[in-house]
Parts: structure tokens; sequence; C-alpha cells
């Protein structure tokens, strides 16, 4: 659909008085965008993407800290013999200790922190995957109500020259009051209809801009496209075997089962015995006892601390981390079984879409349109009754709607089919 197209039905929209009624409200900006470019910002805009970004951050995050040694502890003392008749003296201790970490704690914690870093670039680029084809129908859905709207405009104008011309051959004796009242009223229910899809018109426009972080919200956007261009040549099977390998959410079941895999990991080596090692240092004091004196002295000290792990007896974690591993496969393989029937289903929406509309194309528009035409022109001539005129006028009302139904179904059967299948290539 070319920019000329919208720019003379927005200026017609906005400047057209219908008889006897305001002009129809309008929002004062508008602006024109094709879908790659209106993608290209849901991606850079939509703040729900962006808050997801954050969890690629927060876990990364995650492997820094995993990579953290044990801090070491420092510890001092003060002590008095608490004898000052026998002039024993006092002295002042100092402590170093740390844990070193045994069985590759720290190797899993850091393997673990990366593989939940992969689920979580996976989760986003799935999110992704699904807000890209939601903003997709959103912005085909504004292309299909613009359309509609054109309808019941064209349907509204046809009627009103027709209730117009009603009135003068009424008042020239041609036809009864009756006929020409019926005619006024086809005219307003019509001129109502297209209130109410202009209305529509605007809603679907704001449902654009709900996809991006406006700082207008009296600015919407427009969109520069039509239906064409929606026809592929798709091997059915070649979609669902690269959608079982491509596809986000199947990657993220895939590294949710290495997320299990090395959970497990960390479990094991955090059941291997930590080695405690710690070093001291003593200054005593003079000991001015009679009997025993002793001059000032350094005493230096080292030693180790093994913990007693009863609590390897219990196996609870492992028994957990084993049957996690057990779960994320078996979710791995419903994801599996999950792309497969989304695929065949879309696949057959898009087939069968592909063939309403080329239904229409083969003839019935163009049959409708002769066929008011032809109804229209007898009228004017007296040779057939309103009620034929008005049947014919709302058949090919359905026609049209139901063409550009299947058009808007079209393209939403493309988009699903591309969502389940892991492409995208809509331009």
């Amino acid at each position: 659909m070319n920019l000329t197209k919208y720019t003379l039905s927005l200026a017609f929209f906005t400047t057209i008085a219908f008889a006897g009624q305001a002009q129809i409200d309008t929002l004062s900006l508008k602006s024109k965008i094709s879908v790659m470019q209106y993608l290209n910002r849901v991606g850079n805009e939509n703040l729900g993407y962006a808050a997801e970004k954050y969890n690629v951050n927060i876990a990364e995050a995650g492997i820094e800290t995993a990579k953290i040694f044990p801090d070491p502890q420092f510890s001092a003392g003060a002590f008095d013999n608490q004898q000052a008749k026998l002039k024993l003296g006092q002295g002042v201790t100092l402590g170093l200790g740390t844990n070193l970490e045994l069985g590759g704690k720290r190797k899993a914690r850091i393997g673990l922190a990366k593989s939940q870093t992969e689920l979580s670039k996976a989760l986003l680029l799935d999110y992704l995957r699904n807000l890209r084809a939601d903003a997709a129908l959103a912005y085909y859905g504004a292309i299909q109500q613009y359309e509609l709207m054109k309808v019941q405009q064209y349907s509204y104008q046809m009627m009103k020259q027709l209730a117009d011309a009603d009135a003068i051959r009424h008042q020239l004796g041609a036809i009864t009051e009756t006929d020409a009242r019926q005619s006024k009223l086809e005219s307003s229910t019509l001129q109502n209809s297209v209130y109410q899809s202009e209305a529509d018109w605007k809603n679907s426009l704001i449902k654009l801009s709900a996809y991006l972080r406006r700082s207008k919200v009296d600015t919407l956007l427009v969109p520069d496209g039509d239906f064409e261009n929606l026809a592929r040549e798709l091997n059915y099977q070649t979609l669902i075997s690269n959608a079982q390998n491509i596809r986000a959410d199947a990657v993220a079941a895939l590294n949710n089962k290495t997320v299990a895999e090395r959970s497990l990991a960390l479990v094991k080596a955090n059941r291997t015995i930590d080695l405690g090692i710690n070093a001291g240092l003593q200054f005593n004091g003079v000991s001015k006892n009679e009997e025993a004196p002793t001059p000032y002295h350094r005493t230096f000290s080292a030693g180790f601390s093994v913990p007693l792990k009863f609590s390897n007896h219990y196996k609870g974690d492992l028994k957990a981390a084993q049957s996690t591993i057990k779960q994320a496969g078996v979710q791995y393989e419903q994801v599996l079984q999950q792309i497969q029937v989304e695929v065949t289903q879309a696949y057959f929406n898009y087939t069968a879409a592909q063939k309403q509309v080329q239904q229409y194309k083969n003839g019935l528009l163009t049959e409708g349109k002769k066929i008011l035409t032809a109804k229209m022109y007898s009228y004017k001539r007296g040779e057939t009754s309103l009620l034929e005129v008005l049947n014919a006028q709302r058949t090919y009302n359905e026609v049209q709607q139901g063409f550009y139904e299947s058009q808007s179904n079209y393209a939403a059967a493309l988009i699903e089919l591309e969502r389940s299948a892991g492409i995208w290539d809509i331009k």
C-alpha cells in the first residue's frame, strides 16, 4: 500500500463532514512506518524486552561472584596470667586462617554460573521471538482495520448519494415517501458504522504504540504497508527439524539440561571435605617470677583443621539434583514435541489462508461489485426495488470484509508459522 493511498485517506477523514454531524475527530500527529522500521523500533524501545535484558546482566554478574575465593580470617587477642604476686607476665596473640576448597568447588560454581548465563540469553531470545511476532500481528491488524474502515466509508458514500437522489425523486413523485425514508435510514446506519470503524482503526494504531517507549502519546504510527509478498515456498519436514534445533525455547530447554547437570556437579563438589589452615604468632611479655624468670619471647604456631562431615551420610541434595536432570530431560522432549505440534498446525493454517485469499482474488470481489453496480443502475431506472439494492450492498460489503479479513488471516498465519518455526523474514 503506497504513501499516497494513506495520505489521501487521512486527509479525507480530517476534513469531510457528514450530513448533520460534526467532523470525525482525529489525533493531530501521525507518522508512517514500514514493518521493518516498526519491528526494529520494537526491539530497541520495548520496555518489557529492556527489562528482560537485565536478566542476562544479572547472570553474568553471577559468574564474577562464583570466582570468589573463601575470605581469610584474622584474629587478635591479649592474655594476662592473672597472677600479679607471681609476676608471670602478659602477652598478645595474632592469628590468620582460611579454608582450602577441595573437590573442584570453585570450578563447579563457575561452570554452573556460565550455564545459567547461557540459559538467560536463550530465554531472552525466546522473549524477542514472541515479542516480534506479537508486534507484527498488531501491525497487520492495523492495516486490516484501515481497509475495513475504507469499506464502510465507501458504502456510506454510495448510500448517501442514493438517499440524496431518492429525496429528489420523491419530490418529483417518482418513488414513494417510504422508499425515500428507507434510503435515508440506511445511510444514517452506515454513517454510524463509519464512526465505529474509525474508532477501531485508531485503537489498532494505539496498540502499535503500546509496544514502544513513546514520549508523545498524541502521535500515532500508521502502517506503510500492505498484504502483499506473503507467499513462501516452505517444506513441512524441514521446518520441523530446523525449529527443533534453532528455536529459542528449544535452545533454552537444552541449556536447562546443562544447568541441571552442572548443578549436580556442584552438589558433588560441595560434599568434598575442605581443609582449614591457620597460623599464629604469640608475643609473651617478661616474667619476673623469682623461681622461673622468663625473658620476652615470641611463639609461632601453624595447624590445620578438618571438618567431620557426618552430614554426607544424608544424600537428599544428590537425589534432588539427579531428579532435576531427569526432569530437565523430560521437559526438553516435551518442548520438541510441542514445537512439532505448533509447526504442523501453523503450516496447515498458512496453506488454508493462502487458498482463501486466492479464492477472493479469482473473482469473488469482481462479481460482487458488478452485481451491486447493476442493481444500482436498475434501481435508478425504476427497474428493481430498494430492497434488492440493499441486499446487493450488504453482500458486497460482506465480500470485501471477508477479503480483508482473509488477507489479515493470511499475514497472521505466516507470522505464526515463522514464530513456530523459529525463522523470520517479514519485510
